[in-house]
């Protein structure tokens, strides 16, 4: 069964500890104080919003009808047996042409000009446990790595619990 990242949107405090984790995990250095001396700076690939009073966290959700992949003109943009949805270690190279950013109806993906190619979550963020940093970085658990059911299950419980008791 596949893990996602979901989000419970209820306990995200706009730390953005996440976004910060998810750079350094993508650094050279992959660590927080040589990332910041690094020539490039590392790009996250997560982004935490304000929308009214609520922060919210977003990512790519690697999308089973992925937009990405048919729009991507170059073909670099593919799916790995894992169910990621990346443009890294593809057939071809990413051209930067934007199209994947044009169609993504999330928005998590950006577009590193200098280099022209798209940047998104890959995943090659995973530590031993096989957990991503963004969620290892959350500090109050609104990032969880799991089975859909399984959250959808918890979520359940949660709500009868508070509605009969």
């Amino acid at each position: 069964m596949n893990k996602e990242i979901l989000i419970r949107y209820d306990r995200c405090t706009g730390c953005r500890s996440c976004e910060l984790a998810c750079a350094v995990a993508h650094s050279a250095s992959k660590t927080l104080f040589g990332a910041l001396s690094e020539k490039k700076p590392p790009r996250k690939r997560i982004f935490v919003h304000q929308v009214g009073s609520k922060k919210v966290p977003l990512n790519c959700r690697h999308c089973a009808e992925a937009p990405c992949i048919d729009a991507c003109i170059a073909g670099a943009m593919h799916r790995t047996a894992e169910g990621v949805v990346t443009n890294e270690d593809g057939e071809q190279p990413c051209t930067g042409c934007w199209m994947c950013v044009m169609v993504c109806p999330y928005g998590v993906i950006r577009s590193e000009l200098a280099e022209k190619i798209a940047l998104k979550c890959d995943r090659n963020c995973l530590d031993g446990s096989g957990t991503p940093a963004c969620v290892r970085a959350c500090p109050t658990g609104a990032l969880v790595y799991g089975a859909v059911d399984s959250f959808a299950a918890d979520r359940r419980q949660e709500f009868l619990s508070k509605a009969l008791l």
